[in-house]
């Protein structure tokens, strides 16, 4: 027996995403440590448990007011991301990945969203 969530798409999606954002965290410099990378990856483990507590909820209207939540974490882990840009924390090349993944996942939940208004 499975629970709702895991089987929805934009779950295993989001749980792909986490991974990437806590493997660019671990290439932040220690003095991110209890800053950008803390937060960063709360942003990121808040949308993956947005999704699932959403799945549970009572109704279509409850449920899209979860995803609205695992967006604005989404959003979060973005602007985390333009800031080690801009900080070069990493190079460019290494934001390619989760920024993409991140854009196809917000595009997923975003549909979602629509489908149950």
């Amino acid at each position: 027996m499975s629970y709702k969530f895991e089987r929805l798409e934009i779950y295993q999606l989001a749980l792909d995403y986490l991974d990437l954002i806590y493997a660019l965290a671990d290439r932040l410099p220690r003095s991110e440590e209890y800053n950008l990378r803390s937060q960063m990856i709360r942003a990121a483990t808040s949308i993956v448990l947005n999704i699932a507590e959403g799945s549970t909820s009572q109704s279509d209207a409850e449920q899209s007011r979860f995803l609205g939540m695992a967006l604005r974490s989404l959003i979060e882990t973005v602007a985390c991301q333009h800031i080690i840009e801009r900080r070069k924390y990493v190079d460019t090349i290494e934001l390619k990945e989760p920024y993409e993944c991140g854009q196809k996942l917000f595009a997923k939940v975003q549909a979602m969203r629509r489908a149950l208004e």
